[in-house]
């Protein structure tokens, strides 16, 4: 039903996440952190089931644990640097398009023939890595 009146619709600040944690899995602060198919954040990796959130703000350590156990902190809506696929390469001609993920630091410029996921979209490049958004 549309409103007939004003409302104080809630709002949540969505920069700064914490994140239930896959088990079995040890995310480093700095790392990029995905959700795997079941929501739960694990660190980057080459898999089609992955979706990109952001870096890692905490480490957290859920080898031992459940889904669940832990939470870890993860920035989003930023553009973080990560290296650059020695293999697969991202070039300028890439800005503004889809990247791929390869591993926690690594994205590539190609999906590896259906075996990585998106890992947000080029926004620069520098010698030393490549800027994500």
């Amino acid at each position: 039903m549309p409103l007939t009146a004003d409302r104080n619709t809630p709002l949540k600040e969505t920069e700064m996440l914490g994140v239930p944690v896959a088990g079995g899995v040890k995310i480093f602060v700095g790392a990029m952190v995905c959700a795997n198919a079941n929501g739960m954040a694990t660190p980057g990796a080459t898999a089609t089931t992955l979706t990109y959130l952001g870096r890692a703000e905490s480490y957290v350590d859920n080898t031992n644990g459940t889904d669940g156990a832990v939470i870890v902190i993860v920035r989003r809506h930023k553009a973080f640097k990560w290296a650059n696929s020695a293999t697969d390469p991202i070039t300028q001609s890439s800005l503004g398009q889809s990247v791929y993920i390869v591993d926690d630091f690594t994205v590539a410029k190609t999906n590896g023939t259906n075996t990585r996921s998106p890992g947000g979209k080029l926004v620069g490049i520098e010698p030393d890595g490549v800027w994500i958004e």
